[in-house]
């Protein structure tokens, strides 16, 4: 196959770094420019020393004259800066924006979350995803445009999509807890980010249902099958730079048992090659997943309470953003799937 010409935009953040850390490994991938905003003039080695043998590469100012003429192009740039950069480039670019601008199907939804104009809606990038009685990655051979989730959406959407499409749970009664690695939270610097604030702290945010990825993850759910969603989700800030585990709740229906859960979720994900159910007893961390494009799963059943709980483990970064964005590329391009992705986490 020929050699595809790859952008990265953004490339001084956490996202669009990670985006190179794994085109770097990626036997069809030539990198060419790099761009950033502020940091534009400086050496990639000066934001992500990391990257040896990008790291004399100067970063470029982000604009359509050095995005242009390339097979692919992310954009790892903050909401609502994505739509005016894609619109500047043709069609004969393969655009996947890392951001949030492009995955909510709602005007409504963006308005109220994010504020302003809602830019549009892309194919969505998670291929797992179960839309009616197929999978998303359907929708993403051939594309030219796609819109890579929020990497808490794909914590608990691939953790209760299963349950969900079996008609298992009651969809209107979901809870999910997550605990979150900093740099989920970006690169810009906040004062409750710092280390002195930070470390040996757990802190809680966008809470009470204000959280922006709310809208996203109750999509989801209604395209693997809900009719109806209410979740609450509530995201803390723990002392590790990468990761999230997320436990999701939802109040079991009448009959059902741990058999006929696992069952649906056997059937869910045997055959999918990022997404990990755990045996019995072996509960899914944050550490077997880093570095990986890997998902994490385990399963109960609380009989006091009436309620399945998931508990699902991924590398914020890479199967939570750059991993995923990575297997859709690949998926667009008519490449494997797999190609430049790892199972294999870092731990310890």
């Amino acid at each position: 196959m020929r050699t595809i010409t790859v952008a990265v935009a953004g490339a001084s953040g956490y996202a669009g770094g990670e985006v190179l850390r794994l085109l770097l490994s990626h036997p069809h991938v030539e990198i060419g420019a790099l761009t950033a905003a502020s940091s534009a003039g400086t050496t990639l080695g000066g934001h992500h020393p990391h990257l040896v043998p990008l790291a004399d590469r100067v970063l470029l100012p982000t604009n359509n004259e050095t995005l242009s003429g390339h097979d692919v192009v992310f954009l790892g740039l903050p909401h609502g800066q994505s739509g005016a950069v894609a619109a500047q480039l043709g069609q004969e670019a393969l655009v996947i924006d890392l951001g949030a601008d492009f995955r909510l199907q709602s005007a409504e939804d963006w308005t109220e979350f994010y504020g302003g104009e809602h830019a549009g809606t892309w194919p969505y990038g998670l291929p797992e995803l179960i839309v009616g009685e197929g999978r998303q990655r359907d929708a993403l051979k051939g594309v030219e445009r796609i819109a890579v989730p929020g990497c808490n959406v794909t914590a608990i959407t691939l953790g209760i999509q299963p349950a969900v499409a079996a008609g298992l749970v009651e969809t209107t009664d979901l809870v999910a807890v997550l605990a979150n690695g900093y740099s989920g939270a970006g690169k810009a610097p906040k004062a409750n980010l710092i280390a002195a604030e930070a470390l040996g702290a757990a802190s809680p945010y966008g809470v009470g249902g204000t959280h922006r990825h709310v809208p996203e993850i109750m999509q989801n759910l209604r395209l693997a099958g809900a009719d109806d969603v209410t979740i609450s989700f509530t995201p803390t800030l723990v002392p590790m730079a990468r990761g999230i585990l997320a436990t999701t709740t939802a109040r079991i229906k009448d009959g059902v048992d741990l058999a006929a859960v696992r069952s649906a979720y056997a059937a869910a994900y045997d055959d999918e090659p990022f997404i990990h159910l755990l045996p019995e007893g072996q509960w899914p961390t944050t550490a077997a997943t880093l570095g990986a494009n890997s998902a994490h799963l385990q399963l109960a059943i609380d009989d006091r309470a009436s309620r399945l709980v998931v508990v699902s483990a991924i590398d914020n970064l890479v199967k939570g953003t750059a991993g995923g964005a990575i297997q859709s590329m690949n998926l667009a391009l008519g490449l494997e799937e797999t190609t430049g992705l790892d199972t294999i986490g870092l731990a310890p």
